[in-house]
C-alpha cells in the first residue's frame, strides 16, 4: 500500500515477537488508516491475539516499530499510559470492577485519568450506555448482567476514554451463542460510525459484513491481506483454503 501523507492510525514495521524460542510475530508490516476495519482471522496458535496486544504494548516486541496515529509507542512510563488511553481494548474477559455498579465502571476512567468532572462523566457514561443498549442496568453490578451485558458495558468503558483506535481480541468467545449477536451489533453500529478497529474473531458473518480488510495469519505472518469478499470467495493461500474449508462446512 502507499504511504499517504497523512499518517496511518496504526503503523507497523517489522515487528518481531518471540515467545522463548516461538517466533510468534514474524517481520509484521501492517499500515491500517484512520477508519478502517480490519478484521484478523486464523487458526488458533497464528499470531493473532498477540498482534493485537502489542498494539498497546500489553505484550511488548523484540524488535521492529509501532506507531498510533503517527506516534511510537512508547516502552513505559507517563507517555505509554498517555498512549494505552487513546488505544480501547475489549478482550474475552470482560474484567469488569465487580464491587463498582455498571455505571461506576465506566465513569471510572475518564474521572481518573482524564480528570473529567463528576457529573460530566456520569452524562458521558449514561450516553454510552444508552449507545451500547443497556441504560436501564446502569445501577446494577456486573453478576447481575448477561455476558452479553457485561461485554457491552466493557465496550461502553472502553469507549468512555474517547478513544482514537479500538481492539478487539475475541469479544464473543467466551459469550453463550445467543448472546453473541448483541455484542456484534453494537461492534458493527462502532464500524459504521467510523471507528478504527482491529478485530480478532472467529465470527466469519461479522468479518463479512463489518470489516473492510481481513488479515489472515499463520504461523506468526500475515499471509493474506484482503477485502472480506475477495477473502472468503477466492483465498490465495492453501492456508486460508484450508482455514474455510474446516469452519466454514459446520
Amino acid at each position: 500500500m502507499e504511504k499517504t501523507s497523512t499518517p496511518s492510525m496504526i503503523s507497523m514495521a517489522n515487528v518481531n515477537k518471540y515467545f522463548g524460542s516461538l517466533h510468534v510475530l514474524q517481520n509484521i508490516d501492517l499500515e491500517i488508516p484512520r477508519g478502517q476495519v480490519v478484521i484478523v482471522l486464523g487458526p488458533s496458535g497464528s499470531g493473532k491475539s498477540t498482534l493485537c496486544r502489542t498494539i498497546n504494548r500489553l505484550e511488548p516486541i523484540d524488535s521492529g516499530r509501532i506507531e498510533v496515529d503517527g506516534k511510537v509507542l512508547p516502552a513505559e512510563g507517563k507517555a505509554l499510559a498517555a498512549l494505552r488511553a487513546d488505544v480501547g481494548m475489549v478482550f474475552q474477559s470482560f474484567n469488569l470492577f465487580a464491587h463498582k455498579t455498571i455505571l461506576d465502571n465506566v465513569m471510572l476512567a475518564p474521572l481518573k485519568v482524564r480528570k473529567k468532572k463528576k457529573d460530566e462523566a456520569k452524562k458521558d457514561a449514561l450516553a454510552l450506555l444508552e449507545r451500547v443498549g443497556i441504560a436501564n442496568q446502569a445501577e446494577k453490578y456486573p453478576a447481575q448482567l448477561s455476558g452479553g451485558q457485561q461485554q457491552r458495558v466493557a465496550i461502553a468503558r472502553a469507549l468512555a476514554m474517547n478513544p482514537k483506535v479500538m481492539l478487539f481480541d475475541e469479544p464473543t468467545s467466551a459469550l453463550d451463542p445467543e448472546m453473541v449477536q448483541e455484542v456484534l451489533d453494537v461492534m458493527t453500529s462502532l464500524a459504521k460510525d467510523g471507528m478504527t478497529m482491529l478485530v480478532v474473531t472467529h465470527e466469519m458473518g461479522f468479518a463479512r459484513k463489518a470489516g473492510d480488510r481481513v488479515l489472515f495469519m499463520a504461523d506468526g505472518q500475515i499471509v493474506e491481506d484482503t477485502d472480506p469478499n475477495t477473502f472468503f470467495t477466492a483465498p490465495k493461500s492453501d492456508r486460508a483454503k484450508d482455514f474455510l474449508g474446516k469452519i466454514l462446512s459446520h
